[in-house]
């Protein structure tokens, strides 16, 4: 049995420590599920009585979490799946949605099975239901707690109308490596915007009554580390130090567990020579002994059975390592299901072991109000109303256009007039069915409008739209087959590549503008979707360097669902708008933004790099004992590269408006300051343009002596705050010791006196600064 060593010492520190940072305390302290202790004890008396008629083999069946496959004839489910449900070797299900369907599943559990318990339905709810929002790095971009909460509580709207009553979200893994494809279904780089994020998303999903049945109760994933993947490969393994884990990478977890989320979701890396789902430190020693939780632990996707190929023993060996660790289900791999009760008969695990799991199973249950009216999310009448409503499109176009970063404007070339003629050319400007982006399960392909149908719609006859293809997206047709795929498809044009770039070229000189919708597909991120090159496909960028040598006016549009090494483009295009992919309303959005009727005010939450050669690469970074001078490159014997510099392409919280923001010099209310004391930190921020506009002001530390090195800027504070053209506001920021604590060498969590610098500004890079000391 493998076993993650670690000093006694270190372990004793870790359980007297509770984690909690800055980012986490300031979030909701009212868990949403928090249950009162007259209904606990209701809870556990009642389940102590179900328990104990329970047979091992029923117990075990509730920690197996099979796949609907959302079967379209016959039975609602498959043969195989019904018996087993009937026989109550079935917890829950996952993947099958519709009132119908859910109704005649959870009937076969409430009307044949012995003890009548009913299943939980989960499903991969990330960023909408039926009603997409953008993807959750684009969501990030928003700097809008209240409006990713809003996304959430719509999604569990919907979602719980089609039957569903858990959802596998939010993700809230922290990745600094643009390859890895699942960065698009994260908040970013940041470890306190991060832990905003995720407790925002918990909240929504789970609403302020986990028992009422428009909610649904989240499951944070992916614990833990995920984003940390070697060389941004999925699923390969990760190894850190305990110090960055806990100042870095666990607090959004651990945010989201205090916001109240019900069920936590285990990772397919291993940490540091032990895979998540068989790592008890993390699962129980950190999970539930210094952090409390006491919801419901889940696998990913055959995360069990993946422990053989990880290297730690067949199948019953990784499912009782898995069960000891702290796993409570199954998802899929059914290795629960058929080796438990025969490592309970050899010793192996005990039922004590099993009791644990299946209580925590029933316990979800119990708060989802399953007992009381398993029925309660088959409505066909709410599924009609709230799906698809029309405040929710309305809201998904807001929210779209919100998410988009203006990353160059040369001259003003955006917004574009309403008038005249636009020529849209790009493998991305005709195709519905990718607006949505990666890990859109529920999306209505077919019926999702292309760019060219928004601005169709939108402009109407006002302005005239040439359209024309240009290249294909890529110009290897393997790899274009496995980067559409589950039905993303974007047909390929069989002509040479100059015939079609000459017939975008004759399209573009009968424009005014054009307009280049360029870059990835949405299936080119996500899951199993890693990329070693960050460019805008080749192929792309020459069709790119034609349409820029027309003489026209060329507006870059960028879907994307990771940071892309866009420095070719920086340096040659005159107007970048990076959309992401926006979801259900994306293509009216983008029109919304091109044309100036909405001003666009995202900001990155992930650094975007010059090339690939320089990630990992991310704002917070430490300073090197021979550290380039700002500024500067190159300098033999100092901590750069021979062939770039050590800036970023765009840095983090960047992010341009068609109107322009001045901030005034930092005012500190004093000095100096002690603990219980705080201190103000203020700044005036005037829009200097012609136009009404939003800003992001951010507010970063940097603790200039530690006891351990720190980082250059931490984020702290952020505020989003909209000005009309002209009008000038006081942003005031209050720090306190609080603000100021991370874990030490010896993890302990403290706010070390000293000299600080503070910093405010609109994005990471351009700041006013000042100092003061924490006494």
């Amino acid at each position: 049995m493998n076993k993650l060593i670690i000093p006694s010492m270190v372990i004793a520190l870790m359980m007297a420590v509770p984690c909690t940072t800055q980012a986490q305390r300031k979030v909701d302290k009212k868990p949403t599920l928090a249950i009162k202790p007259t209904d606990k004890s209701k809870m556990k008396a009642f389940i102590d009585e179900l328990m104990a008629k329970m047979t091992v083999d029923e117990k075990i069946g509730q920690l197996n979490l099979p796949t609907g496959g959302e079967a379209t004839t016959g039975s609602a489910v498959s043969t195989d799946l019904e018996s087993k449900i009937k026989a109550g070797q079935v917890g829950g299900v996952f993947s099958l949605t519709t009132p119908d369907r859910v109704r005649k599943t959870q009937e076969l559990a409430v009307n044949h099975s012995r003890l009548k318990i009913p299943l939980i339905f989960g499903q991969d709810v990330i960023h909408g239901y039926k009603t997409l929002f953008p993807i959750p790095l684009g969501l990030s971009a928003t700097w809008d707690l209240a409006l990713i909460e809003k996304t959430a509580r719509i999604a569990a709207t919907e979602a719980s109308a089609d039957g569903l009553n858990w959802a596998y979200s939010p993700m809230v893994d922290i990745s600094r490596d643009p390859r890895w494809g699942r960065i698009s279904e994260g908040s970013g780089e940041d470890t306190y915007l991060g832990s905003q994020i995720a407790a925002a998303m918990v909240r929504g999903l789970q609403g302020k009554d986990l028992a009422a049945n428009n909610t649904l109760m989240a499951c944070v994933k992916h614990f833990a580390l995920y984003g940390a993947a070697e060389a941004g490969r999925d699923y390969n393994t990760t190894d850190m130090s305990l110090h960055r884990m806990y100042n870095e990478y666990l607090p959004p977890y651990k945010a989201a567990v205090d916001a109240g989320a019900g069920s936590i979701m285990t990772s397919f890396n291993d940490i540091n020579g032990v895979p998540a789902t068989a790592n008890h430190w993390l699962l129980t020693d950190v999970l539930r002994k210094q952090w409390g939780f006491k919801g419901m632990v889940a696998t990913d996707y055959t995360a069990i059975n993946e422990l053989i190929d990880h290297g730690l023993g067949d199948l019953q060996q990784v499912s009782a390592l898995s069960l000891k660790a702290g796993v409570d289900m199954d998802m899929v791999g059914e290795g629960f299901l058929t080796t438990l009760k025969k490592s309970l008969q050899e010793g192996k695990v005990s039922e004590a072991d099993i009791d644990r799991a299946c209580r925590n199973v029933l316990e979800a249950k119990y708060k989802l109000g399953l007992f009381d009216d398993p029925y309660k999310y088959c409505s066909e009448e709410r599924a009609k109303k709230e799906i698809l409503a029309k405040e929710h499109l309305d809201f998904a176009r807001e929210v779209a256009a919100q998410s988009f970063v203006l990353l160059k404007n040369e001259n003003n070339v955006l917004p574009l007039k309403k008038s005249g003629t636009v020529a849209l050319i790009g493998p991305l400007a005709n195709t519905g069915s990718n607006m949505p982006g990666t890990w859109s399960v529920n999306a209505d392909l077919k019926n999702t409008q292309s760019l060219l149908e928004g601005m169709q719609e939108v402009l109407g006859s006002n302005v005239k739209i040439l359209h024309s293809l240009g290249a294909n997206l890529l110009e290897d047709a393997a790899y274009q087959e496995r980067a559409t795929m589950f039905g993303r498809e974007i047909p390929r044009d069989n002509r040479s590549e100059e015939a079609l770039i000459q017939e975008a070229v004759k399209t573009a000189q009968q424009a005014d503008v054009v307009v280049a919708a360029l870059g990835e597909s949405s299936e080119m991120s996500g899951e199993s979707s890693s990329r070693t090159d960050l460019n805008i496909p080749a192929v792309q960028q020459r069709l790119l360097a034609a349409l820029l040598k027309t003489g026209k006016p060329v507006v870059l549009v960028v879907f994307a669902g990771r940071p892309l090494t866009l420095t070719w483009e920086q340096a040659h295009v005159p107007a970048i708008l990076n959309v992401w992919f926006g979801g259900t309303q994306a293509a009216k959005a983008i029109t919304d933004v091109l044309f100036g009727d909405v001003n666009p005010s995202g900001k990155i939450t992930a650094t975007f790099p010059k090339n690939v050669g320089q990630i990992p690469i991310y704002y917070s970074h430490k300073n090197t004992g021979r550290p380039l001078a700002e500024g500067k490159w190159f300098q033999k014997f100092r901590s750069n590269y021979l062939d770039v510099d050590n800036e970023p392409l765009y840095p983090f919280g960047y992010g341009l408006s068609y109107t322009s923001f001045a901030y005034s010099d930092i005012k500190l209310s004093k000095n100096a300051f002690s603990a219980g004391d705080s201190l103000a930190v203020s700044v005036t921020v005037t829009n200097t343009g012609k136009m009404a506009g939003k800003e992001v002001v951010q507010l970063y530390t940097q603790d200039l002596v530690g006891s351990i090195t720190r980082p250059v800027k931490e984020l702290k504070a952020f505020q989003k705050i909209e000005l009309k053209a002209g009008e000038r506001k006081q942003v005031v920021f209050h720090l306190s010791a609080e603000d100021l604590k991370f874990y030490n060498a010896d993890l302990q969590y403290v706010a070390e006196p000293g000299d600080f610098k503070v910093f405010v500004g609109g994005n990471s890079r351009d700041v006013k600064e000042a100092q003061f000391k924490l006494q």
